[in-house]
């Protein structure tokens, strides 16, 4: 299917519990809240990615990266 336009969101885990406890979980509910806003204004899932990065020199940090088209 080809998309007019298209769209990258980035959703990040939390820095203080990465700090706190080496890592946390990457936020469900704001990804589903970010996809279902993204949704109602027309907006599809094309791609996701899931990045680690490094975070303050001894840690690493998930993030999602979700291309959207329409």
């Amino acid at each position: 299917m080809a998309y007019r336009e298209y769209k990258v969101v980035a959703v990040a885990e939390g820095g203080c519990g990465t700090l706190l406890f080496g890592s946390s979980g990457l936020p469900v509910k704001e990804l589903e809240n970010e996809l279902n806003e993204h949704a109602a204004d027309g907006w599809q899932l094309v791609f996701q990615a899931i990045e680690n990065k490094r975070y303050m020199l001894f840690w690493t940090r998930e993030t999602v990266l979700v291309t959207l088209g329409r």
